[in-house]
């Protein structure tokens, strides 16, 4: 006979508050925290206070707890949206609203190489904070058109720098920290909201 596996007290208690909070709300949510600074974090739960309540735990316990609450109608499809740094939410909100409350809390980021760029990225005429220098060169390489006005660095023309979906490089990051346009938001990213024993993904509640 195979010796069941020891599960501790700790792991036991928050299994225990997951299904209580499953039980207690009527929608349950998955969400990607991945990128999501601790700061962020906590101003986005302060924001959220009253409205929604995040758990964050291990995915092995989050599976414990579904496989718990299989009777519930959609628990079992829900459990196989686990991916990434997931985190779940519990909310009275209709999915629908709650996604327009998880974007609204969202914040602008500085890129970084190897993200993904979430639209595209522009970099606006204009004068920059920059001395005239090496910075006109490395503005060039990336096709961005530059110059001098009144002693400073001017961009002459919108440049399209990044199309949506495409990968920032490590260059073009740098650029755009240097110019203080931060193009990535930064929050909690739904995966997937169940209410009612209907699943809702991130594109079926993405609408205007």
């Amino acid at each position: 006979m195979k010796p069941k596996a020891f599960v501790s007290k700790s792991k036991k208690n928050v299994v225990k508050e997951l299904q209580d909070l499953a039980k207690q709300y009527p929608i349950v949510g998955i969400v990607d925290m991945e990128n999501l600074p601790a700061r962020q974090l906590q101003r986005m739960r302060s924001s959220l206070k009253g409205k929604v309540v995040i758990r964050m735990t291990k995915g092995r316990l989050m599976r414990v707890t579904f496989d718990s609450l299989k009777d519930t109608p959609g628990m079992e499809d829900l459990k196989e949206k686990i991916r990434g740094m997931p985190a779940l939410i519990f909310t009275k909100e209709n999915p629908f609203k709650l996604y327009k409350m998880l974007q609204k809390s969202k914040s602008p980021a500085p890129a970084k190489a190897g993200q993904t760029a979430p639209k595209d990225i522009i970099v606006p005429a204009g004068k920059t904070p920059f001395a005239p220098g090496p910075v006109i060169g490395e503005l060039g390489q990336l096709g961005i058109k530059a110059g001098i006005e009144d002693g400073k660095v001017a961009i002459k023309e919108d440049k399209l720098l990044v199309k949506e979906g495409d990968t920032i490089s490590a260059k073009q990051a740098e650029i755009l920290t240097r110019l203080s346009i931060e193009p990535m938001e930064v929050g909690l990213n739904i995966i997937s909201v169940l209410e009612a024993g209907t699943l809702f993904e991130r594109k079926t509640l993405d609408i205007d």
